[in-house]
């Protein structure tokens, strides 16, 4: 079945994983606000690509814009990576968790192997 909306999640991590998205997100944080004019500018590519760029983070809720007479600028959404954050530590400990069972096993096997050549 297909879905026709992505989850929060979804939309965030396609969104982060352009290093162009991510060079926005960062420059963002150094700015207040930029106009697309000016980050089409600094990452040296067209406004209409710029556009597509800026519209997934918009969707994703990572930016917002605003239209002041012709200039367009872009901010910082409110929402933040507070889940995508959660997400990654829950994995994160997971992800450790197994691979210390699996040192002890190495650990164990290693133990049973130089028990064996001792005797």
């Amino acid at each position: 079945m297909v879905q026709c909306s992505a989850p929060p999640l979804d939309l965030s991590f396609a969104a982060l994983s352009d290093a162009t998205r991510r060079g926005i997100i960062a420059m963002l944080g150094r700015a207040s606000e930029a106009s697309i004019t000016s980050l089409a500018e600094t990452f040296e590519m067209t406004l209409t690509g710029m556009k597509k760029h800026v519209q997934v983070l918009e969707r994703a809720g990572l930016v917002v814009t605003r239209k002041v007479g012709r200039v367009r600028t872009c901010r910082l959404g409110t929402r933040g990576l507070a889940a995508e954050a959660e997400w990654i530590e829950a994995h994160r400990r997971l992800f450790e968790a197994r691979f210390a069972a699996l040192d002890d096993i190495l650990d164990e096997l290693q133990r049973e192997k130089d028990d064996g050549t001792a005797g």
